[in-house]
């Protein structure tokens, strides 16, 4: 058996594809690179803005986890809406299904660059914030891990999911733009949950991306803005129900995009 027709050596091999077709698509990449650098420095003024109303707001903890969290959104969710309906449109994914790798390598495969670059992002951010803006070491790297893994799967589920409603490439921007709006204004990205009233912060706790995207926050600062918790051991009370929320939305994510993920052009 050659690597090629290995699970691993198909989702390299696949991986590579849409890594060689992402550098080539200059909106994709623009996507990528310059809007989450444009949203971060928004995030900024609002969270400086908001820190006059708030006394106590963490404002450079808000903006490392929030650019995290927008990095995330934008460079998988959107960026794989657009790249799972082009794809399709192309037949690619059609072709695909004709040879050996498995529905699930092929979805994975075509999302590996954009995870890889939106991790990597995050990775810069965290070294950038932790250098720059002297913030402190992660007090749970693992939570802060599980986090990123899981915040990685639920949005690649979830893109998958919304490329089944996506006709064409052009309109991606229209399906994305509830849930980025929601993620951005009710999951902590450009509104801290510390600074909204504790109802509607509970209820904000509950969308699909809060979950995920607060247990970056507790494993880094050992707080999700609600109280700091009692150092390791701590974060992982503080942490229990976000992980516990976040598994279930990517599983029901999962099972939707796996339920409704649409092949071949709408006929």
């Amino acid at each position: 058996m050659t690597a090629a027709t290995t699970p691993a050596g198909r989702l390299l091999a696949l991986g590579r594809a849409e890594a060689t077709l992402l550098r080539r698509n200059r909106t994709a990449m623009f996507m990528a690179l310059a809007l989450p650098l444009i949203l971060v420095t928004t995030l900024r003024g609002m969270l400086d803005r908001l820190s006059e109303h708030s006394p106590g707001l963490d404002v450079n903890g808000n903006l490392v986890a929030g650019s995290m969290g927008i990095v995330l959104m934008i460079v998988i969710y959107c960026n794989l809406t657009s790249a799972y309906t082009a794809r399709r449109s192309e037949l690619v994914l059609k072709r695909l299904r004709t040879g050996e790798g498995t529905d699930a390598e092929i979805l994975l495969g075509t999302a590996a660059p954009s995870i890889a670059l939106a991790l990597t992002q995050c990775l810069l951010l965290g070294v950038g914030g932790a250098l720059l803006l002297d913030l402190p070491a992660p007090v749970n790297p693992v939570l802060m891990l599980a986090g990123l893994a899981l915040s990685a799967a639920l949005l690649t589920a979830l893109a998958a999911l919304s490329s089944a409603f996506t006709k064409t490439v052009e309109t991606a921007g229209i399906t994305t733009l509830p849930l980025l709006l929601v993620a951005q204004l009710g999951s902590g990205l450009m509104v801290p949950l510390e600074s909204m009233p504790d109802s509607m912060a509970n209820i904000c706790r509950l969308l699909p991306t809060t979950p995920a995207l607060e247990l970056l926050r507790i494993g880094w600062f050992g707080t999700d803005g609600s109280g700091p918790a009692e150092g390791f051991a701590g974060t992982w009370s503080q942490g229990a129900v976000p992980l516990l929320l976040a598994v279930v939305w990517t599983a029901a994510a999962a099972w939707a995009a796996r339920r409704w993920f649409r092949w071949e052009p709408r006929r």
